[in-house]
């Protein structure tokens, strides 16, 4: 099956690059993938986004998609999130399943859209907004901008993932994505891959690591532009350990991106640059969990509730300058006899 899932991938990435045109601009354009980076799961953004080595659930498909091999039954994955005031709407659905004794396929969707955005235009382009003129046929009019038309931006992003265990408490996987953008009347498509890797080295100690974009995801647009987005590094621990009815998983993530952001990042070192995400859950009788975190420096909030068959989660994160950020999360497991991994 993975030999199956690396010639399809390759053969995909040609495809994709055979219909660049070759007289079309192409260029490594900075934030081209950050509607990739939103995160996904309250549990995960209650923590600060610090979750590649914790990865457990349906979830680690965006996080570490290693972490599925450790799955025993099917789950299914909700979210929805409205951003900076309720502009920004932010949606995922995620199915995994697993497989045999230590593989799992998981297929995920993400959408990201601000709808009914208005283009306007003024009767008189010639004159400044609210001044008097003369229409045609003689009245005074001010010049008013009117709508013209609704428009919308979107991006959707697909992931199929693969996970497997690869030897005793070690994990691989990877993810073939495909990205569709539209900005009002124009749109890109784009194909990208990642690989990851999730391990327990040592007693409670897990690691994880995952290479977004490991080959240069593009996005090729109508107007003839292709925009490349560089991979992306993220790496992180996390060590839980158990005390009495409770159960603790501090983590720390590390995000490396190699595309110049600079000073958009929270540190860097030439065109590297680095992000830091920290967190900590604390869960009791795994039925009522409570989180915290830090996500690039911005306080996050978070609690969930296990019930049977369904999980329950909400984050709150911060922002000084465009609003907090609620989110609502649901995983339903088929916690079933029959569903159970072999």
């Amino acid at each position: 099956m993975m030999n199956k899932l690396r010639y399809f991938s390759v053969f995909l990435l040609v495809f994709g690059f055979a219909h660049l045109s070759p007289a079309g601009e192409i260029t490594v354009a900075k934030y081209a993938g950050d509607f990739m980076s939103n995160g996904v799961g309250a549990r995960a953004l209650g923590m600060g986004g610090s979750f590649v080595a914790v990865a457990e659930g349906g979830i680690s498909a965006y996080w570490n998609p290693a972490g599925l091999a450790r799955m025993n039954y099917p789950q299914i994955n909700l979210m929805h999130v409205e951003r900076f005031g309720g502009i920004v709407k932010y949606d995922f659905l995620g199915i995994s399943k697993p497989y045999g004794e230590s593989s799992t396929l998981a297929f995920s969707l993400a959408r990201t859209g601000v709808d009914d955005i208005p283009i306007t235009a003024l009767p008189n382009p010639d004159l400044p907004v609210g001044a008097a003129y003369e229409d045609g046929q003689g009245n005074l009019v001010r010049n008013m901008t009117y709508v013209v038309k609704w428009t919308q931006y979107m991006d959707y992003v697909g992931y199929l993932s693969y996970a497997r265990q690869w030897k005793n408490g070690w994990y691989l996987g990877g993810n073939v994505k495909a990205t569709y953008k539209r900005a009002a009347d124009h749109s890109a498509w784009g194909l990208g891959f990642d690989m990851s890797l999730l391990g327990n080295p040592w007693k409670s100690l897990w690691v994880g690591a995952t290479l977004q974009d490991v080959t240069t995801t593009f996005l090729a647009w109508d107007t003839g532009r292709t925009e490349l987005i560089v991979p992306t590094l993220k790496w992180g621990a996390a060590y839980p350990f158990h005390f009495y009815k409770f159960r603790l998983i501090p983590a720390l993530d590390l995000n490396t991106q190699f595309e110049g952001i600079r000073y958009g990042a929270q540190a860097h070192i030439g065109n590297i640059s680095f992000d830091f995400h920290a967190g900590a859950e604390l869960s009791y009788k795994n039925l009522l969990a409570f989180r915290v975190g830090s996500n690039r420096g911005r306080l996050a909030l978070g609690a969930g509730i296990h019930l049977p068959r369904l999980n329950i989660d909400y984050a709150f994160l911060s922002h000084r300058a465009l609003g907090a950020t609620h989110q609502i999360s649901l995983t339903l497991t088929l916690e079933d006899a029959k569903f159970r991994r072999r």
